[in-house]
């Protein structure tokens, strides 16, 4: 039986529940990694609608789709940024937001056609530069990123404080 194609095209808000779908996945990955900073598996597959749904719909924004006989298996977002301030050069710049693959399909040259998809977009927007977030623990994902040319230009430390056993959060 051959194999069916994978197509790719902008994601509309109809694309919504697929999305979130995909969208918990990546978190559910993420909670298990980092379960002190992602909130856990849920019941609700619509849970994250409204985070969703302004990065299909948001001005500035934009989401691509990966689908396989209808369904589908990946997505990547991002959107244009204005860098400025006294002490910044001012720069126009395509940030990627998250990018999803099923984990069946993982492996299969999908997250790198979504990553093109969207730098292709960004500099249509006339993006200069492009940047993303990648946690320490995805090293699939860093792997990915360095091979398209990205490259790592700052590291963010953090620390858990003891406060927390202590007193009430105070934010």
């Amino acid at each position: 039986m051959p194999e069916s194609v994978i197509t790719y095209r902008q994601a509309s808000e109809s694309d919504l529940a697929q999305i979130c779908a995909l969208g918990l996945e990546v978190n559910n990955l993420h909670h298990t990694a980092r379960p002190d900073v992602y909130a856990g598996d849920t019941t609700d597959p619509l849970r994250d609608q409204l985070h969703w749904l302004t990065r299909i719909a948001g001005e500035q924004h934009c989401t691509f789709l990966a689908e396989r006989d209808g369904t589908a298996i990946g997505f990547i977002t991002i959107r244009m940024e204005q860098q400025a301030g006294s002490l910044l050069q001012p720069l126009c710049y395509g940030r990627v937001g998250t990018v999803g693959v099923a984990g069946a399909s993982r492996g299969q040259g999908i997250g790198r056609k979504l990553m093109q998809l969207a730098e292709t977009w960004a500099v249509a927007q006339g993006a200069l530069d492009l940047r993303l977030t990648v946690w320490a623990f995805n090293t699939d994902a860093m792997r990915l990123y360095q091979e398209l040319g990205y490259e790592v230009r700052a590291v963010e430390m953090g620390k858990p404080c003891n406060a927390h056993e202590t007193k009430e959060q105070a934010c």
